[in-house]
């Protein structure tokens, strides 16, 4: 019986171990993979309105993945932007960085409910993704469809990385 007892316990703390192995690699491939995807979402500090007042313990982050892909010709950028239209975002440049900044904002078909859930991240927020060439941003032509944002931006002929070498 207490031999029993004891293997018990041996394939308890084996089975915790397992789980909890599994549970860090997860969060590590989660904190990997989001690198700069995981986006601060802001409220105004003196915004007391009654959408304001409903939205509290909404998260503050939330996730806006990008992929950005180069062909012979062009860069594509492509941002996935759940439930905000090309009003709500705003797009500039500044070197070889691309800045997407805007508000995704709040819908509440129903008063009085109760929420049971709250993922989704709420407000103004900002993301800077870089570039990987020389691009024309004079060119660069955005649009919106079902919730991906797609910024197509032609490369700069003729301009390609150089090599120093060390001496």
């Amino acid at each position: 019986m207490l031999e029993s007892l004891k293997q018990s316990g041996r394939d308890l703390g084996q089975s915790i171990n397992r789980a909890w192995r599994n549970s860090a690699e997860g969060w590590r491939e989660l904190v990997h993979r989001s690198s700069e995807a995981l986006t601060h979402f802001t409220h105004a500090k003196d915004d007391k309105s009654d959408e304001s007042k409903w939205q509290e313990g909404f998260p503050q982050w939330g996730l806006l993945a990008v992929e950005i892909e180069e062909t012979d010709k062009e860069v594509l950028v492509r941002m996935e932007v759940p439930g905000m239209g090309k009003e709500d975002c705003t797009i500039t440049t500044e070197g070889n960085m691309l800045c997407l900044t805007g508000e995704k904002h709040s819908e509440r078909e129903t008063v009085g409910s109760t929420y049971h859930m709250k993922e989704r991240a709420y407000g103004s927020f900002e993301r800077t993704i870089p570039l990987p060439r020389y691009v024309d941003i004079d060119k660069a032509q955005a649009s919106c469809k079902n919730g991906v944002l797609t910024v197509r931006i032609p490369k700069v002929p003729g301009k390609i990385p150089k090599t120093i070498h060390v001496n």
